[in-house]
């Protein structure tokens, strides 16, 4: 109650201390938090003065929203005294400017990091590194000289996350550079040091990412590896020379170092290349060489030999970038005559190119850097063969899982190219995530979307490895207390019992009426079926649906918006409250319902929505395949007369690649159905979107759209013959459509679902 009555006083406070309109909205934001975050300036001004009270204040206007709505006053006040007794005891810490000091000393993290209270130890392990230093160079330099060391922390691939915090790098004993470079960070500011993360999401010749720290000295920045120290001193790192190439006029080839207050621009992250809540600031000018990213273009000259000492030759020539794009071609000369007759390749210097070249149907490679205007001689003979088929796609999986995001290859791919892709990242992914997949089957739990999702298990029968079956079954019960809603759980896995397949029994993550209409549940049922069709044998294209009572309320509700990842789907004796069934076109759909089942009139909806599942099976012949059974004289319970669902969906499987489709959005959006996708604010409730494909023909009906876009694969058209795609009754795209890496990468980041890969994605903007 204490805490409560100074958090409403300290906002009035707030208010009349002129606190501006950044500081109320993210009091705002905390929500139920807000008490904690007022607490948290209350105690800082009265332990700190009006200092404090300003750190306090500006800590808050830079914290990221979850960090609002989660931390609590006693880590933010411990997080403040710790700096402000940083900045009191060091020597180089006093003769930090302010702004500086606020920004990269006095902050809890540096990225999105799992938020702990890492000061204290830091503190009592880097001050006796630091004792004997007289600058925050040489501070830092301790630091990274010692420390890692100490703590027993080194750079591995083989972490479990290129984010870690210090103690889950400590637990593994490992980290790679992201990793390394928050513990740098986080000890030096400990000590007082300003300190902040660098990086570039991708080198300039696409060759991966990297971070790094920045630390800040006397009106300067300078930078470090992180475990990486250097005797001669700061701003000497293998990466210089990589970094002197960085385009600062291109985000992702950009350096860019991180900031609490907000800069209009933001880090990218590339294991999370969406976030925009880690401030940037773009730092590249200090790192490219004088005539680098923005030297102009110069000419280098091609000639080519079939060997040393022999003859001149002919060959076609490509100047590709790193991403494999073809800039320019060009082709060689042949014979002895005129030898300054030389085709010329325009290139910036300081890049790295790649050359492609083809003489008599084989084709080679090489690299050109380029530098200056010259002459450049190659021999065939010592050409490396190009990089053709799925080496380049090897090579590109055997980078670390947050630097293929900006580089995956984009040559065309035959459509057997295209499943051997297919097959090599299915494969990759299952193997990168297997011990965690292992964990959530082991433990019963899946998590998503900020929740957990237990579950019961039951097998039966047999099946082979990659085609078993899973059935999700959803409890009664909500609107009760937990231990009610426990029992109808551990009552519904003993219900069904299949001839083959596993029976899963979710137990829904919240208790309230509503249990599987939140919007949560459909982000931890994507999970749950990938994590059985990753690591459980379950093929994704036997994955059934039922819910009894409450639950057969979110077979009404998750069957149409989820369609697309189920087989078949069976209500028993539930309510669909506003779903609607349009969704429902391609999925077998099942009603069970007591005829004396009366409460909330679930009876008489059930009748009805057989009556619109009639309708729209006469209007649509091929669609909408639908039993509904209403059992006479019957209530609630059925006493198990409806597990007769079991054989008639078990004789279905889902077919993801369906020649029509129809879209409706419930209040909870989606931006994927089958093969059709939507920018995430494109997606609006109610709304409708209906697409056929006839031979090469691709028809859409779309309203209220201004993006759309067409995952194909050659199960829905013929990838080698040009497509047309009309919409509303116009010609938005024609011609051929190429099968890229890029489309398979993105389908099995999206869905753990290899049957509903797209190989082609058109983009289409209304």
């Amino acid at each position: 109650m204490t805490r409560m009555i100074v958090g409403t006083a300290w906002l009035v406070l707030g208010a009349l201390a002129g606190f501006g309109t950044e500081f109320e909205k993210r009091i705002e934001l905390a929500g139920d938090n807000a008490a904690e975050i007022r607490g948290f300036v209350a105690a800082a001004k009265e332990g700190h003065g009006e200092f404090g009270e300003k750190a306090a204040v500006f800590l808050v206007e830079g914290m990221p929203a979850r960090d609002l709505k989660a931390l609590k006053e006693e880590f933010l006040v411990e997080n403040l005294d710790l700096a402000m007794k940083a900045r009191a005891e060091f020597p180089w810490a006093k003769e930090v400017p302010e702004e500086v000091y606020l920004n990269d000393v006095l902050p809890y993290a540096s990225l999105d990091e799992t938020r702990e209270s890492w000061r204290p130890s830091f503190d009592a392990q880097c001050k006796d590194l630091v004792k004997d230093c007289k600058t925050s160079t040489q501070a830092a330099q301790a630091i990274n000289r010692e420390l890692f060391n100490l703590i027993k922390v080194h750079y591995n691939t083989g972490r479990k996350a290129p984010n870690q915090s210090p103690s889950e790098s400590k637990a593994l004993g490992m980290a790679t550079c992201t990793g390394l470079s928050i513990i740098l960070v986080d000890a030096c500011r400990s000590v007082g040091v300003p300190a902040r993360i660098a990086g570039t999401a991708m080198w300039s010749n696409k060759r991966g990412n990297h971070t790094w720290v920045e630390i800040y000295d006397r009106g300067e920045w300078s930078f470090t590896g992180a475990d990486e120290y250097a005797e001669a001193g700061l701003n000497r790192a293998w990466f210089t020379n990589d970094a002197s190439k960085a385009i600062e006029g291109k985000w992702e080839h950009a350096i860019w170092a991180t900031s609490w207050k907000k800069t209009g621009s933001h880090f990218p992250m590339v294991w999370d290349l969406k976030s925009r809540e880690v401030p940037g600031v773009n730092v590249t000018s200090r790192y490219v060489k004088a005539g680098g990213a923005k030297a102009e273009q110069v000419a280098v000259y091609l000639r080519l030999w079939d060997k040393t000492g022999g003859e001149r030759i002919e060959a076609e020539v490509e100047l590709r970038d790193g991403e494999g794009e073809v800039l320019q071609s060009v082709t060689t000369k042949a014979g002895t005559a005129d030898l300054n007759d030389m085709p010329a390749l325009k290139g910036c210097s300081g890049m790295i190119y790649q050359l492609r070249l083809i003489h008599e149907g084989e084709a080679r490679s090489t690299v050109l850097e380029v530098d200056q205007e010259k002459t450049v001689e190659l021999v065939w003979e010592d050409l490396g063969k190009a990089d053709e088929g799925l080496d380049v796609f090897r090579r590109w999986l055997d980078l670390l899982p947050e630097e293929r995001h900006l580089s995956v290859p984009k040559d065309a791919l035959s459509k057997e190219d295209a499943e051997k892709v297919t097959a090599m990242i299915w494969e990759r992914l299952r193997k990168e995530s297997k011990e965690d997949i292992k964990k959530a089957l082991d433990e019963k739990v899946v998590k998503a979307a900020g929740k957990e999702m237990k579950y019961l298990e039951r097998t039966f029968g047999e099946a082979k490895e990659g085609e078993r079956a899973l059935w999700i079954s959803m409890h009664g019960g909500g609107g009760a207390p937990a231990k009610v809603n426990d029992q109808q759980w551990q009552n519904q896995i003993k219900l069904y019992a299949p001839k083959e397949g596993i029976v899963v029994a979710p137990r829904a993550p919240t208790d309230t009426w509503n249990l599987w209409h939140e919007a949560h549940i459909d982000d931890l049922f994507q999970e749950l079926i990938d994590t059985f069709v990753m690591e459980g044998g379950v093929s994704p294209d036997r994955v059934y649906l039922m819910g009894y009572s409450a639950g057969g309320d979110g077979v009404y509700q998750l069957a149409p918006r989820m369609s697309d990842r189920f087989a078949a789907a069976s209500m028993m004796a539930g309510h669909p409250n506003d779903a609607k069934p349009l969704g429902l076109r391609n999925l077998p759909f099942m009603i069970f319902m007591g005829g004396n089942d009366a409460a909330y009139g679930r009876n008489k909806v059930a009748a009805q929505w057989g009556g619109l599942l009639a309708d729209l099976r006469k209007e649509d012949s091929t669609g909408y395949e639908h039993k509904v059974t209403i059992y006479e004289g019957m209530g609630h319970w059925m006493k198990g007369r409806d597990r007769v669902a079991l054989p008639w969906m078990a004789s279905h499987t889902r077919n993801p690649w369906p020649k029509k489709i129809v879209w409706r959005q419930s209040n909870r959006t989606h931006d994927r159905f089958y093969w059709l996708s939507v920018p995430e604010d494109q997606a609006k409730g109610g709304q409708v979107v209906e697409a056929e494909v006839r031979g090469q023909v691709i028809n859409v009906k779309a309203d209220g759209l201004t993006q759309l876009s067409l995952r194909l694969s050659d199960t829905l058209v013929d990838l080698d013959q040009p497509i047309r795609v009309m919409v509303n009754g116009k010609e938005y795209f024609k011609g051929m459509v190429k099968r890229r890496g890029g489309a398979i990468w993105q389908s099995l980041q999206e869905r753990k679902d290899p049957s509903s890969v797209a190989t082609s994605i058109v983009r289409l903007k209304f």
